[in-house]
């Protein structure tokens, strides 16, 4: 079985190497893993950091977003014929061996998508970012018709299905939301395991903005009544 690691990256130096040094740890009985990092138009070394390590590179010229990171990801997973699909945040935020436990539906056929909640258990997430977050989930909730714990999770796993319907056409940060709206479209077994996200003032500065919310909002009004 084929598993393709998609990490979007953006002026992530500071980090990059030690994240995908823990990636490359991760053991899997009976799964090849290949890490793909998707380089979005860094300004920094990230993109010589990453070829360093080892792992294959893609590259946007100009920075396009983390939707327009994850659509490309997509993209060469399609291509290649992966039969899983996991994405995974670049910011130090995620434990690698969470990917064991996403990955772990998928394999057991109980789901088609899966999405890592750092709500389900204990979370540790500040309140501000919790706020945000469940802003987010009962927004997504309205338009789109899918209640989940923790929509704006960068760690999720597809299964082969999942890859194949999921189309993304958005750009920046709505994306996470954009997910849930496909994966209703394609009538995708959904399932949420719970994880335990990693902060730090780094991860928490590269991560989502609260100031982008309004943003976020008005784009996700306009895509669902354009489609």
């Amino acid at each position: 079985m084929t598993l393709t690691i998609l990490i979007p990256a953006f002026n992530e130096e500071r980090v990059v190497k030690q994240v995908l040094a823990g990636v490359k740890k991760v053991k899997i009985s009976g799964v090849k893993k290949e890490i793909v990092v998707i380089d979005d138009g860094s300004t920094d070394r990230t993109y010589q950091m990453a070829k360093n390590s080892k792992v294959i590179v893609l590259r946007h010229l100009l920075n396009r977003g983390l939707g327009g990171a994850l659509g490309t990801g997509l993209e060469y997973a399609k291509k290649n014929k992966s039969e899983i699909v996991v994405t995974f945040d670049a910011d130090g935020q995620h434990n690698p061996e969470d990917i064991k436990k996403v990955i772990r539906p998928i394999i057991k056929n109980q789901a088609d998508f899966v999405i890592g909640s750092r709500l389900m258990k204990n979370s540790k997430m500040p309140l501000d970012r919790k706020i945000i977050n469940m802003g987010a989930n009962v927004f997504s909730y309205l338009l789109f018709g899918v209640w989940v714990t923790d929509t704006q999770s960068g760690l999720r796993a597809l299964n082969k299905l999942a890859i194949a319907k999921i189309n993304i056409k958005m750009n920046r940060m709505e994306v996470s939301s954009e997910f849930l709206k496909e994966a209703k479209k394609s009538h995708l077994r959904i399932k949420e395991i719970p994880i335990k996200a990693i902060y730090s003032k780094y991860s928490r500065a590269k991560g989502q903005q609260n100031s982008n919310a309004l943003a976020v909002i008005i784009k996700l009004l306009m895509y669902r009544f354009a489609n």
